[in-house]
């Protein structure tokens, strides 16, 4: 599905180094390491939203779909809900079945000024989950959440990876726990450097 060959030298990251990894359909990856050590470059990067970074050092299978969770939940603050789901191609039917899947069923015709940040980063899931992802990026999904909302995230990503088993997901964060409590392998940047697998 997704096979990395970055140099961060050559393409004016040397903060990435060199990454060498593979992700396959159904892979569930934890990035960790601390913060300003590349993570979200190299998410991005991924999601193909850093020019720098030839496609040749990311290669995509053809046809693979990303949904991508950012940090900010990135919701148009003057759209509902349901119009923001719609937006990337969700049918009404869709918007009713991915708002009941990530517990908002009432939340549709809400503004996202109108929503808690828990609710507004559910909400952000279900447009990333919209476009029917083969890969789902998620950058530090439970950031700046409280430890009952964060709980309740853990579980409904791991609930939805369930369900869609063929969905591989890659999740920077720098909390341990994640990797534990999605069931994730774990890539790891430091200082020192990537490891896949570590």
């Amino acid at each position: 599905m997704l096979d990395l060959a970055i140099d961060g030298a050559a393409c004016g990251h040397p903060i990435l180094g060199r990454v060498d990894a593979t992700l396959r359909p159904g892979d569930r990856i934890c990035l960790l390491g601390p913060s300003g050590i590349g993570k979200t470059t190299l998410i991005n990067a991924i999601a193909g939203l850093d020019p720098r970074v030839p496609a040749a050092m990311i290669r995509l299978a053809p046809g693979t779909r990303i949904g991508y969770l950012f940090q900010e939940h990135r919701l148009l603050p003057w759209r509902t809900v349901r119009q923001n789901l719609a937006m990337v191609g969700a049918s009404p039917a869709e918007i009713s079945r991915l708002l009941a899947e990530v517990g908002l069923p009432q939340a549709a015709d809400l503004l996202p000024d109108q929503l808690s940040l828990g609710m507004a980063r559910r909400a952000a899931l279900a447009r990333a989950l919209a476009i029917k992802p083969d890969l789902l990026l998620l950058d530090e999904p439970f950031a700046s959440l409280d430890a009952d909302r964060a709980n309740e995230l853990r579980r409904l990503i791991r609930q939805l990876l369930d369900a869609h088993p063929g969905m591989a997901m890659l999740c920077v964060t720098h909390e341990p726990r994640d990797a534990q409590e999605l069931g994730a392998g774990v890539w790891r940047m430091d200082a020192a450097g990537f490891a896949a697998g570590a």
